[in-house]
């Protein structure tokens, strides 16, 4: 993997900690998780979780799901993409009554064109 072919994530926590990953573009968020969670930084040591697949990205105020890759989001190479990390049980249902309930203003839904790519 040459250096021009790798995005640079910036994670931020909830608690406004951050760090910087490199990643390729064929990672998904999935991947990531997984990655921060095997390399969590000492100093993000409150905030550790017990395990990576709570670990949710969210970008541009949209969770990623976790098959999403990098380079279908069109990340920019060479350039720092921030991200917050967060950690969340299960994301919400786009189908689900309860989200369609939330949702009656309009047909926003948390499933981008992004979530969609395979």
């Amino acid at each position: 993997m040459g250096h021009g072919e790798s995005v640079n994530l910036k994670l931020i926590l909830v608690s406004g900690k951050t760090k910087e990953f490199l990643f390729s573009p064929s990672e998904s968020a999935g991947d990531i998780a997984q990655h921060v969670f095997d390399n969590w930084p000492e100093d993000w040591a409150e905030e550790a979780v017990a395990k990576a697949e709570i670990l949710r990205l969210i970008y541009q105020g949209r969770f990623l799901h976790s098959n999403v890759t990098l380079g279908a989001l069109g990340l920019p190479f060479g350039k720092t993409t921030v991200m917050h990390l967060v950690p969340r049980e299960n994301l919400p249902e786009p189908n689900s009554q309860d989200q369609r309930q939330k949702s009656k203003g309009g047909g926003s839904s948390c499933c981008s064109a992004a979530c969609c790519i395979l």
